[in-house]
């Protein structure tokens, strides 16, 4: 594959992920995670790809070099667009994260709060608060 071709598919490969990474931070933004959930596992192929893909551009300078400026623009153009919408999906999971453990405490919290109090035996029995809530989860909640 010549060099322009092989950067004119980095390229392309970029923009498609940066358009799918926009859309999930757009759902995000919506308060809709689970719409961005459905296409979770393509993004993630396709940044698995990319990952490869330039780790062997870094592995072979001389592609680079022996490629038309204008391929090498584009390329150029559509990374620094991907770099600024991988900063705003960081920003968008960390609020969903944020929002999502807030969520789990309360609940938590409301669990513990309506267990029945213990009540303790003998002349100077107290009555206690039982502490023993468990919750689990999983990753994918």
């Amino acid at each position: 594959m010549n060099p322009d071709a092989r950067i004119n598919q980095m390229t392309e490969l970029t923009q498609i992920l940066t358009a799918r990474l926009a859309k999930e931070c757009k759902d995000f933004e919506d308060n809709k995670p689970l719409e961005a959930a459905k296409t979770l596992d393509e993004t993630s192929r396709l940044a698995n790809i990319y990952r490869h893909e330039s780790q062997r551009l870094r592995e072979a300078p001389h592609v680079l070099a022996e490629t038309s400026l204008p391929a090498r623009q584009s390329l150029i153009t559509a990374t620094e667009a991907f770099d600024a919408v991988l900063a705003r999906h960081g920003r968008a999971v960390e609020s969903a994260k944020f929002v999502t453990e807030g969520l789990v405490r309360a609940i938590a919290e409301e669990v513990a709060s309506s267990r029945p109090t213990g009540s303790g035996y003998g002349p100077g029995a107290q009555s206690s608060k039982v502490n023993a809530t468990s919750l689990t989860l999983n990753r994918s909640a």
